[in-house]
């Protein structure tokens, strides 16, 4: 697994605060996944306070696609990893929209993310729900 620092997750966590906003209710259960990924990456800082600063990015950004950079650079297992975390809050509510699945199309385009393996992992995830 590659190595992020914290400005690294606050980005990515701000493009999954925008996966899970995009269909414009962002639930408790939602916000738990985020944190859940969050701590997966840094285990000594306050998943709270890291939410809030991807929150505030995720409201004042329009360049939020720019925090796919991070992960284009990254390693296919972070890129996977990525994803995966991605379609855990899409689908977290039983229900994938048109703009979700527009979103995850453009992400996976802009970090070099094959459509295939894309969706083998929704599949994978709606299977295990």
């Amino acid at each position: 697994m590659s190595k992020l620092n914290k400005e690294s997750i606050i980005g990515i966590s701000a493009l999954l605060v925008h996966a899970a906003n995009i269909d414009e209710i962002y639930s408790e259960h939602e916000k738990k996944l985020i944190k859940d990924f969050i701590k997966s990456y840094l285990k000594n800082e306050n998943e709270d306070e890291i939410l809030k600063k991807a929150e505030d990015i995720e409201e004042n950004s329009n360049q939020l696609l720019n925090y796919t950079n991070l992960v284009k650079q990254n390693s296919m297992d972070l890129k996977k990893d990525v994803i995966e975390h991605l379609w855990k809050v899409i689908i977290s509510d039983n229900s994938i929209d048109q703009y979700e699945a527009n979103l995850m199309r453009r992400i996976c385009g802009l970090i070099y993310f094959p459509d295939k393996e894309c969706a083998e992992i929704k599949l994978k995830l709606l299977n295990s729900k």
